[in-house]
């Protein structure tokens, strides 16, 4: 599945290089494009969390009303999302989403050659041939397409990217040219964008739930433990990840994750003027 849509993102990007004629620039408009396509989602999403919030005491007074009486409880819960036109299980499909996006760019990244340039596999195999003929085994390569890139590039047009950013080569992979600094350059900026990200994400969450004069202090104090230890696990997972991965996947993540902040920022101004306008 996930390399169905990398082939299908892949013909995107490679349309986007082939008028930018560069991979670092085409994965930047690549995530603008991803993020206005997914914009609707994202409002609805943000919606739907807003609108979370405000059904939170209605739940506790079925729960304390039918608290002995399961089947009821779960009766009155469906008609209290349906009344309020929400899906019990909407932000799962969110999550959906983005780890599909998020595999099927992983895939994408590790193997351009296959899902960007569409490259026959005959061509690939070859080169891979070629790289076993010097001694190496393929298998032990975590990114044998990558090396075809690094090493045939530039003899031969069909196997060329150019992935040249900013005097960044986007083809290292951290933990392999671990001394090379620059491979760690936008990792860095990645998680540094990350805890931008999270905070903001906290902030939020806390002005919500502090905006709800019924909430529990107990609860509160919950709430804000858990989004203050994603806030610190999120990013380590995602740096593990950045590290073992190709530069092209890091600098992905880095323009998804500044496009976040801007888009919590705006989306959070723009909702909470609706809802002073609806009020």
């Amino acid at each position: 599945m996930f390399a169905f849509f990398a082939n299908m993102f892949g013909y995107l990007l490679n349309f986007i290089y082939e008028i930018v004629n560069n991979y670092g620039v085409a994965i930047i408009c690549f995530s603008i494009i991803i993020k206005i396509v997914l914009l609707p989602l994202s409002i609805k999403q943000q919606k739907t969390m807003k609108k979370s919030v405000k059904i939170q005491e209605k739940m506790k007074e079925l729960q304390f009303k039918y608290k002995n009486n399961p089947e009821m409880l779960n009766k009155e819960t469906m008609a209290l999302y349906k009344s309020e036109n929400m899906s019990p299980f909407s932000g799962c499909f969110s999550s959906i989403i983005q780890i599909i996006l998020l595999l099927s760019v992983f895939f994408l990244v590790q193997s351009p050659l296959t899902y960007m340039r569409k490259v026959d596999t005959a061509v690939i195999d070859d080169y891979k041939t070629r790289i076993e003929q010097q001694g190496e085994s393929v298998g032990g390569l975590n990114y044998p397409e990558i090396r075809i890139i690094k090493e045939y590039g530039q003899e031969n047009e069909t196997v060329y990217i150019n992935m040249d950013f900013l005097g960044l080569d986007l083809s290292m992979v951290p933990l392999s040219d671990s001394t090379d600094y620059r491979a760690f350059i936008i990792p860095g900026l990645y998680v540094i964008s990350s805890l931008i990200s999270m905070r903001l994400s906290l902030n939020m969450n806390k002005k919500k739930n502090e905006n709800s004069e019924k909430t529990e202090n107990n609860e509160l104090d919950a709430i804000t433990q858990a989004n203050k230890n994603m806030m610190y696990i999120m990013p380590v997972m995602s740096l593990s990840i950045a590290l073992i991965a190709p530069l092209g996947l890091a600098l992905y993540w880095l323009v998804n994750n500044l496009l976040m902040i801007v888009e919590k920022l705006a989306m959070n101004k723009f909702l909470k003027t609706e809802g002073e306008n609806d009020a």
